[in-house]
């Protein structure tokens, strides 16, 4: 199982999926359609059935029961793309065997370290098997890992036919790094009782809780003059711009934030005097505070407008909401999950995701869909990894929740 795990990973990593949030297709990139295809091929070439790929680039498979018994169908998703962030084109990752616990060296000749000084974390793998890049893309573990990781999961049942389990449904979802990856994902036809998303990072990672979020994206009309005659005429949008952003609150910036508290984030500028676009995504954990700042950054603009008159266009949309509202009503699918993990000896780490899944905009869209770790670390960067025992024990963990399903039937 190790050697397969290990060489799906490394061959879809090397595949660019790079996705693109200024792209209006769907996908939003074409090379990860080409993803898409190649495990279409995958999944049918190890006896997967009802195997598809819709035009949006969607691909879901079903193992069927075989067992006698009436048992929950579960799924197991995850994303074929790669953040944006950082380029995903011409990975090239490299072991380190048995990782000695030093800093890491990962391109001598652009002088790319990993240092344990920066990544602590990192002392925690000593000993391990460690997958890592060659410092001038990311990984690609975030979310490769775990399509490695179901269909290893998959491959291993059908090779184990005496292995009783219900049936299971696998989904691969496009452009989850641009907010956009269950926009098309068809519940009706996934139908699985309920779900887990394979996209976590450290091993025993647990996930029910996640950010509310929106996007906020500001036009700043200002009022460009001689700067010779400008008196009591020029309106200087990138000045406006600051003034606003000035308006919101220092300490809830990322940088300041941790745990459960929410932030604004500056994600965007691109200014001149006479205009200005600025953009922000807001997050909190709590559905109020949520709502305080959407109103917060509102105001903002209003004040703006009645200080300078309506020069400032505010365009607020949600993106998604907190998915424990939704879990609540079915913790058993967390205690299973725990168990599973507790049962191959990981500890179970449950902590809310500063960030989101597919899962959390699942859940709401009536499948139930915590997330579960895949062992990578440092996500969206050069200095991205993950450990080959994290992978197996995904796994494991995978094939746990299968079991117990049947056993606790």
């Amino acid at each position: 199982m190790r050697d397969k795990l290990v060489s799906r990973f490394l061959d879809y990593v090397k595949i660019e999926t790079t996705s693109d949030e200024s792209s209006t297709s769907v996908p939003s990139t074409p090379t990860q359609f080409k993803f898409a295809e190649k495990l279409v091929e995958e999944l049918n070439s190890l006896g997967l059935s009802d195997v598809s790929l819709d035009e949006k680039g969607y691909v879901m498979a079903t193992l069927p029961s075989n067992s006698k018994k009436e048992l929950a169908t579960v799924g197991f998703i995850a994303h074929m793309d790669t953040s944006p962030d950082m380029s995903g084109k011409g990975v090239n990752p490299r072991i380190i065997n048995s990782y000695d616990g030093k800093d890491i060296i990962l391109n001598d000749e652009l002088n790319i370290v990993m240092k344990v000084e920066d990544f602590p974390e990192l002392s925690d793998h000593k000993g391990l098997d460690l997958i890592v890049t060659d410092g001038t893309t990311l990984l690609g573990a975030d979310n490769k890992a775990g399509i490695a990781e179901i269909i290893t999961a998959m491959e291993y049942l059908i090779q184990n036919p005496n292995i009783e389990h219900g049936t299971i449904k696998i989904g691969f979802t496009p452009d989850e790094e641009i907010g956009r990856g269950a926009d098309y994902f068809d519940v009706e036809k996934f139908a699985a009782d309920f779900a887990y998303t394979m996209d976590g990072g450290p091993v025993g990672e647990l996930e029910y809780e996640n950010f509310n979020a929106a996007s906020a994206k500001i036009f700043i009309q200002g009022r460009n003059v001689h700067p010779g005659t400008a008196k009591n005429k020029m309106l200087n949008s990138i000045l406006i711009a600051n003034e606003l952003n000035n308006l919101l609150p220092v300490n809830e910036r990322p940088e300041y934030t941790e745990g459960y508290e929410g932030f604004f984030h500056l994600v965007h500028f691109d200014g001149s005097v006479e205009k200005t676009n600025i953009a922000y995504i807001i997050r909190d954990h709590s559905k109020n505070k949520f709502s305080l700042k959407k109103q917060l950054i509102t105001e903002a603009c209003e004040f703006i407008n009645k200080k300078y008159g309506d020069i400032v266009t505010l365009d607020l949309k949600d993106s998604y909401y907190n998915m424990e509202e939704k879990i609540l009503p079915v913790m058993h699918i967390i205690d299973l999950a725990k168990e599973a993990m507790k049962n191959i000896d990981v500890e179970p780490v449950i902590k809310p995701i500063r960030g989101g899944t597919d899962g959390a905009r699942l859940s709401y869209m009536g499948l139930p869909c915590p997330n579960i770790f895949t062992g990578g670390l440092n996500y969206h960067g050069k200095y991205e990894y993950i450990s080959i025992e994290g992978m197996e024990k995904a796994v494991h963990t995978i094939l746990e929740i299968i079991s117990l399903i049947e056993k606790k039937s």
